[in-house]
């Protein structure tokens, strides 16, 4: 590729490719002759959700057509504030989530509940699409001495670079975590920039992670788990958006039952080992699920999918614990 002059240069470039011109119209909504058109026309500008798509596409190009973009463009890209109606919750939405804490029935809501509000959220947070993962950790049961000593991580979205549904990518969490640090604490924790922030606090940074903020989910003095949301853009979380955050940490709050909620004294995490080790022991997951169902069928013993998962996870933690 030779070296490009201009930001439409490049895109040219990429997109000689058909297949990857293809793509890359499908991601950003638009027809490949309207890319073709940008690469040809200075007059032709794209709209500045379509800018911030156009950059989400291309990670491996990003920094390329940044340094390349004219001042206009590139103050658009910087300038990604929020407007005045979407720096709170919709007061529709609260309306949505305590019908379905009402109509749902309680096998359902904790899925329900999550899945219409990380939906919301990962669309408010992130309008333009420049990657965020949002993901509900929650604590595991206590053990035989009245402590719970690690978290995992449920229900989670992403936009790209990220999967859509992050539950298959799931981790146990402990001390060595963000989100173990906000548990024992019982506060928030916001980093801006974790490439600056190593060993300042306890961080595992993931791939494309650039910033995070995690909440915890209260009830009075007692907590559930954590909110997490991570960023591929430094300097993410301004104040508008840490306090969607913690509104959006609070609705989460409700679909927890009143047992799920521990006081910050039987919060005791270990560490828990790589992801590497993990995927080793989810990829029997449900093998072992399947399992525990035929056994209960076997000694007659009556066993729901929740119930052999519940059992499934508990087991995965012991042993995980074992080995950290």
């Amino acid at each position: 590729m030779q070296n490009p002059r201009t930001w439409r240069e490049l895109l040219g470039q990429i997109i000689e490719d058909p297949a990857e011109r293809n793509r890359i119209a499908s991601e950003l909504e638009v027809t490949p002759f309207t890319l073709m058109r940008w690469t040809k026309s200075d007059s032709m500008k794209p709209r500045p959700q379509n800018l911030h798509r156009l950059l989400q596409a291309l990670p491996a190009y990003r920094d390329s057509l940044l340094a390349l973009l004219p001042t206009d463009l590139s103050i658009v890209v910087q300038n990604d504030t929020f407007d005045d109606s979407e720096k709170e919750i919709p007061p529709e939405f609260y309306a949505r989530v305590f019908h379905a804490l009402s109509n749902v029935s309680v096998s359902m809501r904790y899925q329900a509940i999550h899945q219409l509000i990380l939906q919301q959220a990962s669309e408010q947070l992130d309008p333009h699409r420049q990657g965020i993962a949002i993901i509900v950790v929650r604590c595991m049961p206590q053990w035989s001495d009245g402590k719970v000593h690690s978290l995992r991580e449920g229900f989670g979205i992403g936009t790209t670079p990220w999967e859509r549904n992050l539950e298959s990518k799931s981790l146990f969490l402990g001390a060595e975590s963000m989100a173990g640090y906000v548990a024992t604490e019982g506060r928030p924790l916001v980093l801006q920039n974790l490439d600056g922030s190593q060993g300042l606090f306890p961080a595992k940074q993931t791939e494309y992670e650039k910033s995070a903020a995690v909440y915890p989910l209260m009830r009075g003095d007692r907590i559930a788990g954590c909110f997490l949301v991570s960023s591929t853009q430094c300097d993410f979380f301004s104040p508008s958006r840490l306090e969607l955050i913690q509104g959006y940490a609070d609705l989460i709050g409700l679909a927890f039952e009143p047992e799920e909620f521990y006081t910050l004294q039987c919060i005791e995490l270990w560490h828990m080992p790589s992801s590497t080790v993990q995927r080793t022991y989810f990829t029997k997951f449900r093998q072992r699920v399947a399992t525990k169902l035929k056994q209960a069928t076997g000694l007659q013993q009556t066993m729901n999918l929740m119930q052999a998962e519940q059992i499934v996870w508990r087991e995965m933690e012991e042993e995980l614990l074992q080995l950290s």
